[in-house]
């Protein structure tokens, strides 16, 4: 019985044990070293059919991932100018502080900006020690939770499948999904760029009993922190081959009311072109959710979406 349980332990975390980058070697810049013109050397990614655009039917979304950043003060700052914006009642918005915050955070903020977590655990809580499960993140006040993320697949070394097994376990205790998915800068040069995002999202569709909670969250890790963007060209090509992968491997309707956002280096300058693109549902917001002006003008992109 001991062996039994074992074995099945092995399969359920196995995502954790794949070799990944060092951490003391890891920096801002460890995926963006890239000439200056980045946008005009990359290379579109090569479609393996014929891909037809169906825009997403869902309202737009706008998350901010607040990362590793903050402190109690600057946090009790930023959830205050928070409150203090008025947002359009046609936008779902987001935010995700890290862990340790989420409860100041949820007592403070109001409640029109929902609360989400930039992680949980694979199952139920127990002796995993530094991990969050999902009942406390629910306990605490959280409506969403970040899965997938490049950061946690590239540097802590989680695989397709244990996300999309996390994916599943927070589904299944009320938490909605923002499913990240992108590419690294050599699988876009070498033509792969639909290749991994399909794998990705196999994973996910897997595992998960439903897609009515998911957000997918398309990243190219090349423009993340990197100040490199997708041209809204690049990302609406993307945007709409995952939902034209939506279409042929999961129930119809799913391609048309899953949100699928942009996420990769957004701001206030760029956000609006990036909108008016017919397959960009809304965007994944890194450091620019870390400053209210420029989070807000982000939000109020979608009414240039014609």
């Amino acid at each position: 019985m001991a062996a039994t349980s074992t074995s099945l332990a092995s399969q359920l975390y196995i995502g954790l044990r794949r070799p990944c980058l060092k951490l003391d070697s890891f920096n801002s810049q460890s995926f963006s070293v890239f000439d200056p013109n980045l946008r005009l050397s990359l290379s579109p990614p090569r479609p393996s059919r014929a891909i037809v655009a169906m825009a997403g039917t869902g309202k737009f979304f706008v998350g901010g991932n607040w990362k590793c950043n903050g402190t109690k003060d600057s946090i009790s700052k930023l959830v205050a100018d928070l409150n203090s914006a008025k947002l359009e009642p046609d936008v779902d918005v987001v935010v995700a502080p890290p862990f340790l915050y989420i409860d100041q955070v949820k007592n403070s903020l109001t409640e029109r900006i929902e609360i989400s977590a930039q992680n949980s655990w694979v199952g139920k809580g127990g002796a995993f020690t530094g991990e969050i499960s999902a009942e406390q993140l629910k306990d605490l006040g959280c409506k969403w939770v970040v899965l997938g993320h490049s950061e946690r697949r590239h540097i802590i070394g989680e695989n397709d499948e244990f996300i999309g097994k996390k994916a599943a376990y927070a589904l299944s205790q009320g938490l909605g999904v923002i499913a990240c998915i992108g590419e690294l800068l050599e699988e876009r040069e070498a033509g792969k760029t639909f290749d991994v995002c399909f794998q990705q999202l196999k994973a996910y569709a897997d595992a998960v009993p439903s897609w009515d909670n998911i957000v997918i969250a398309y990243e190219p890790v090349w423009a993340i922190g990197t100040g490199k963007v997708a041209t809204p060209q690049q990302a609406q090509e993307v945007h709409v081959a995952v939902r034209d992968w939506l279409k042929k491997n999961v129930p119809d309707e799913v391609a048309s009311k899953t949100r699928i956002i942009y996420g990769g280096s957004v701001n206030g300058g760029n956000s609006a072109e990036l909108a008016k693109q017919e397959d960009i549902d809304g965007f994944l917001v890194g450091g620019a959710s870390l400053k209210v002006h420029g989070f807000f003008k982000i939000c109020l992109t979608k009414v240039s979406k014609a």
